[in-house]
């Protein structure tokens, strides 16, 4: 049987007293970014397993749930965190709100392990290997909230029907009389982004085959959209109907202001289609015709699985899905 490696071992492997290997795995201290780093590295790579109820609370113990998002204060986030603050209070729990830093020093999985939350819902975030050993060591469950990749390490997922949404976009335009097509597509190509643009290109090939469709590249905004649809636009000819799908809001409220730059009016000569029905859609002129995925109930339900995995139920083995509808509104 393998010897069981020691606290002492970490610390001499990483050259730092065990007080200093302590308090760097336990989150506890003011110690300096790069000495954690060392101390975690080195643990990982001796196979340290450290007993998570050492040097913090045990998992769950302080009836907190932990939402990890990269960015707070825009629409999307508002929504989910009004959703996961509601189930949270529903079951009982705290919600705790922590923003992922694109940093080699962001040490937030060292900080829920200390708080000893019962789980953590990670919104548009796929885990590096370590962070996800941090949270799996302390026996601390996770759910992404639609995961921007496909991940093949078993976590439990919320998403939503991306694929029907896109189609959904397309059968619209079609019925609203569009003769010619253009999506917009996010990059980098997230997963939800494949699918939407799989969705609406296959639709679209069935009712209308050899429909004149262009794809544009935005980097998710709305600047970048405008400056990709302003050239299309001012080709468009008399007479033709264009119609545009964004794979996301922002980015078809960058079609409304290449809309306005160019002089073309909105629906008559441009249908627009986003996919999110943030709460910025409604207020556009016209309204905008768009996707609508539940996101506070995707959040909701996020934490309502780690709800039931702290009371002893098993997370769901396969994604949790929730379904889009699409709400016609003005620009179509």
């Amino acid at each position: 049987m393998p010897e069981r490696v020691t606290l002492a071992a970490v610390a001499a492997d990483a050259g730092v007293s065990v007080g200093t290997a302590s308090r760097a795995l336990s989150g506890r201290g003011d110690l300096a970014a790069g000495t954690r780093r060392r101390v975690l590295a080195s643990a990982l790579a001796l196979g340290y397993a450290r007993d998570p109820a050492v040097g913090g609370r045990p998992p769950g113990s302080a009836r907190l749930v932990d939402l990890v998002l990269g960015r707070y204060h825009t629409a999307y986030s508002d929504e989910v965190t009004a959703g996961a603050r509601s189930a949270a209070a529903a079951a009982g729990y705290d919600l705790v709100l922590a923003e992922e830093r694109d940093s080699p020093d962001d040490d937030w999985p060292l900080r829920v392990r200390r708080r000893g939350s019962a789980g953590v819902v990670l919104g548009l975030i796929s885990p590096t290997a370590a962070q996800l050993a941090a949270l799996t060591d302390a026996g601390i469950p996770v759910v992404l909230m639609d995961p921007r990749a496909e991940t093949s390490r078993g976590l439990t997922s919320v998403r939503t029907t991306d694929r029907e949404g896109g189609a959904a976009a397309a059968q619209h335009l079609v019925e609203r009389g569009a003769t010619r097509f253009a999506i917009v597509l996010g990059s980098p190509p997230y997963r939800y982004g494949r699918a939407r643009n799989t969705g609406f290109r296959e639709t679209l090939r069935l009712a209308t085959p050899g429909a004149d469709l262009v794809a544009l590249q935005a980097d998710w905004g709305a600047a970048g959209a405008r400056e990709a649809a302003v050239p299309l636009l001012r080709g468009l000819r008399p007479g033709e109907r264009l119609g545009v799908f964004a794979c996301s809001d922002e980015m078809a409220a960058g079609v409304y202001a290449a809309a306005a730059a160019t002089g073309r009016r909105i629906p008559d000569e441009v249908l627009v289609v986003g996919f999110d029905d943030l709460r910025g859609a409604r207020w556009l002129t016209p309204p905008m015709t768009t996707v609508h995925q539940p996101i506070r109930e995707m959040a909701a339900a996020a934490v309502t699985a780690l709800a039931g995995a702290a009371a002893g139920a098993p997370l769901p083995p396969t994604p949790i899905v929730l379904p889009t509808r699409l709400i016609a509104r003005g620009s179509t």
